[in-house]
């Protein structure tokens, strides 16, 4: 076995383990790809590798250990890999992997204190190691640098985010704009043109009028001739001080470039960066029927909240919301490639769940000629936490009036589900839904139904009934649901034992890590994949769900239970910054994968691991890292 961090060298000396003036070049240009070293300054990377010392590991060699006291260095891995184990995690199987490209011990080298986790290599390793003095002066000096040691996951996130927003804006631009025929663009609206013989004052006065950014110049029989724009006027009209009694043809642009009706917005981009123009007149058969100018194709890109929320409150049937549901979709595709953050995108995509769902109860319960003021529509699970992603089938019930006749309400509920399984929102396969005859009661009888399962619940009985929980009014008399949530939270948070089943729920499913730290992975038609939510997201819901219920958080989003319990819990900031990053960029790979279709078999929550990129598959790992953590926290709290 080679000496511990030894070089080829048999008796290494501090300045033969710093790497030689040839190699500096060289390793400061692989140094560059990486995070954080991608973002900062050549000379700061150089800086780096200059103060560094080459080290090499055998397989099983130990790298740092916590009996070596405080950690003094911090190691890049140039190759191979390091699996650190420490007590708790290895008696439940547990461990991480540090790969080429990380940094370590990255928190006990900040703290200066001694780790609490063993690192050995699993592979012929090699890497560089700087002192703890010169890691804290060059990242005094490298704001990057800096911030990335202190912020890790949430810098990855940053990386993994800017990555999607690359691929989904140019995809954006495609579905939406660029394969749009022109005449789509142009619709019925009559052009706006002239003979070349009118003159000037005319033209121009016709443009202030109809505030227009252009006049186009056609022949006898309108095929275009010439062009003027209000870009045009200043150095063709003004400045020469052409007489406004002159012909239009006098200072027109030609020849014009124009289009015909069946060319696409992608012809018109084209010939408008080709040709320094703003502006393409649309023709069929050779005469004009339109124009596209740079500002409609930029517009075309940009479906609004405003332009979706009114096309929902102005519907007036299921096959007008139905519409409105693929808009949606398309709107949350376009928020990703703007660079919108997870918890913003899945907040827009329940707000607009909502306001469509609002809509089709109210249409429903008019031809039902039902009045919802003694009743409540109760949103639960994804949709009552305002997390929902793309892929989420009905989570609701219903709080009807008392000494109501329940078969009234269970007609109206069965009619709202159904239209929101044909606006695409699948009915629940567990029966979890409004229209289930056990889900549409009375405010009494919701109380007894949440003080059993608060006071005699299974543990197998709450992982059913957890998403009820999360329950949100959507629509009617929400000073019902007010109530009931007042009243359950009490009781929840005043109940040792209903507390300690939810514990139990929350470590059902362990986060998917292996004993050597890697992510563990399931086979499914030829991929390595992970069921994202099952052991992802879903593991950060019931966790928060049971800490807020705990020291009576009335919130039911998920991101905002952890950031109030973090501090009732005297957790550190970075750490329950962590907790909330983690569940983010969860949320995020989760509408990745939906709205890209590459979600594997029939599960919309099951992920592709092995075709993610490097940036996401270190986040990945590293966010189950953080939710490991997490659930060993819950152990001890509850599980002892």
């Amino acid at each position: 076995m080679a000496q511990r961090g030894a070089t080829t060298t048999e008796t290494p000396t501090p300045d033969a383990l710093r790497p030689s003036g040839s190699l500096l070049a060289n390793l400061s240009d692989e140094l560059r790809r990486p995070p954080p070293f991608d973002e900062m300054d050549p000379a700061h990377v150089s800086a780096f590798v200059a103060a560094s010392r080459q080290a090499y590991y055998a397989p099983g060699e130990p790298v740092v250990a916590p009996e070596d006291g405080p950690v003094r260095e911090l190691f890049f891995i140039r190759r191979g890999a390091v699996t650190g184990k420490r007590g708790l995690s290895e008696v439940s199987g547990g461990a991480f992997q540090y790969e080429a490209g990380d940094l370590f011990p990255i928190s006990a080298v900040l703290a200066q204190r001694a780790p609490t986790t063993l690192y050995h290599a699993t592979e012929d390793t090699f890497v560089l190691v700087i002192a703890a003095e010169d890691m804290r002066a060059l990242a005094q000096r490298s704001p990057p640098f800096g911030d990335f040691l202190n912020r890790r996951i949430l810098k990855f996130l940053e990386l993994s985010r800017a990555a999607l927003q690359v691929a989904y804006s140019s995809q954006a631009l495609a579905e939406q704009s660029l394969e749009t025929p022109l005449v789509e663009l142009v619709g019925h609206k009559a052009p706006v043109s002239c003979a070349p013989h009118t003159p000037l004052r005319e033209v121009l006065g016709q443009m202030h009028e109809r505030r227009i950014g252009s006049m186009l110049v056609v022949d006898g029989v309108g095929a275009p001739m010439g062009i003027l724009t209000r870009s045009d006027v200043l150095g063709r009209v003004a400045l020469p001080q052409v007489p406004l009694d002159a012909p239009v043809s006098a200072v027109m642009v030609q020849p014009v470039h124009s289009l015909p009706h069946d060319a696409t917005a992608q012809d018109a981009a084209l010939a408008m960066s080709t040709h320094g123009i703003r502006h393409v007149p649309v023709t069929r058969g050779g005469r004009l029927v339109g124009i596209v100018s740079e500002r409609d194709l930029f517009a075309l890109q940009r479906l609004s909240l405003k332009q979706v929320s009114s096309s929902i409150r102005n519907a007036t049937s299921v096959d007008t919301l139905r519409v409105v549901a693929h808009d949606i979709r398309r709107f949350a595709r376009t928020l990703l490639g703007q660079g919108v953050q997870a918890r913003q995108l899945t907040a827009l995509i329940s707000h607009l769940n909502d306001a469509l769902t609002t809509r089709l109860i109210e249409l429903v319960a008019e031809r039902h000629g039902l009045s919802l003021a003694g009743a409540c529509w109760l949103a639960l699970g994804s949709e009552g936490r305002s997390e929902q992603t793309i892929a989420t089938d009905q989570d609701n019930a219903l709080i009807r009036p008392e000494g109501s006749d329940p078969s009234h309400y269970l007609a109206f509920a069965r009619e709202v589900n159904q239209a929101l399984d044909d606006c695409g929102y699948p009915l629940c396969k567990g029966g979890v839904m409004a229209g289930n005859p056990e889900l549409c009661l009375t405010l009494s009888q919701w109380r007894e139904r949440f003080a059993l399962w608060i006071e005699h619940g299974s543990p197998k009985d709450l992982l059913n009934a957890s998403i009820f929980f999360d329950f949100r009014p959507l629509a009617g008399d929400e000073t019902l649901a007010q109530a009931l949530r007042e009243e359950m939270m009490e009781h929840a948070r005043t109940t040792p034992r209903f507390l300690k089943q939810l514990a139990l729920n929350g470590l059902a499913h362990e986060a998917p890590l292996n004993w050597l730290g890697n992510i563990d992975t399931t086979a499914v038609g030829g991929h390595d994949t992970l069921d994202i939510k099952l052991q992802g997201t879903a593991i950060f819901v019931d966790v928060a769900r049971l800490y807020a219920l705990a020291h009576g958080v009335s919130a039911t989003n998920t991101r905002e239970r952890l950031e109030t319990v973090g501090p009732l819990l005297g957790v550190p900031a970075h750490e329950a910054q962590a907790w909330i990053g983690g569940f983010d960029y969860l949320q995020l790979l989760r509408l990745h994968a939906q709205l890209d279709g590459t979600t594997v078999g029939d599960n919309p929550n099951r992920i592709a691991v092995d075709t993610l990129n490097d940036i996401d598959r270190r986040i990945l790992k590293e966010t189950l890292r953080v939710l490991r953590a997490l659930q060993q926290r819950l152990k001890l709290d509850y599980d002892r």
